[in-house]
């Protein structure tokens, strides 16, 4: 007949109050994210404010005063606006995106190009560090998720079916990004990133 392990005082009693503390510390966490990332990155936590670039997240309040309801649920609840209807899907202006949240830039025209998805899409962020990854796991698929580094705004999804020269395609929500067009660059602060259309 099986008998449960009884573990009777001192050492023993602490151990397997130890084990059953770390058992229930793994399980209660609802909503367990993958933070693998599909490039070898990963972010166990992302930062929910400027670390020391200067691009800070406003706190919830002034963040539902400055963005519009979408905005507000692409970037804050991992919404996702409408194929073809939505606002930078089909620019094709030079200049940069940047977090809608905290003004980071994020990406380039150089980099978007057309994947008749519907939203905008591009081959790669103007850095690595402006975007973090996790394995989103929603709705029965396995994608990588993209959130900006410095507002842990949610972007969109990053795949492999991408053109050359990276193979990839961040497909990004119009709503989660704002443009800034190049001869408005300097005068809003962007002016080091003109290098990027010499």
């Amino acid at each position: 007949m099986n008998q449960p392990l009884l573990l009777a005082g001192g050492t023993g009693a602490i151990l397997a109050f130890t084990a059953l503390l770390l058992i229930a510390g793994n399980t209660s966490d609802p909503n367990p994210q993958d933070t693998t990332a599909m490039n070898g990155k990963s972010a166990e936590t992302a930062p929910t404010a400027a670390t020391n670039t200067g691009y800070q997240k406003p706190d919830d309040a002034e963040l539902r005063k400055r963005l519009t309801p979408l905005q507000y649920e692409v970037t804050q609840e991992e919404g996702t606006e409408p194929a073809f209807h939505n606002e930078y899907w089909n620019n094709h202006e030079d200049g940069i995106y940047v977090d809608v949240v905290s003004g980071e830039p994020l990406f380039s025209s150089r980099d978007k190009f057309e994947s008749g998805t519907g939203w905008p899409s591009f081959t790669r962020p103007i850095s690595e560090t402006s975007i973090v990854e996790h394995t989103d796991r929603r709705f029965f698929m396995k994608r990588t998720e993209l959130r900006s580094s410095e507002a842990n705004s949610h972007l969109g999804h990053v795949f492999d079916d991408g053109p050359k020269p990276t193979g990839l395609r961040y497909c990004i929500n119009s709503a989660s990004l704002r443009f800034i067009p190049k001869q408005d660059m300097e005068k809003e602060g962007y002016g080091e990133y003109l290098k990027l259309f010499e």
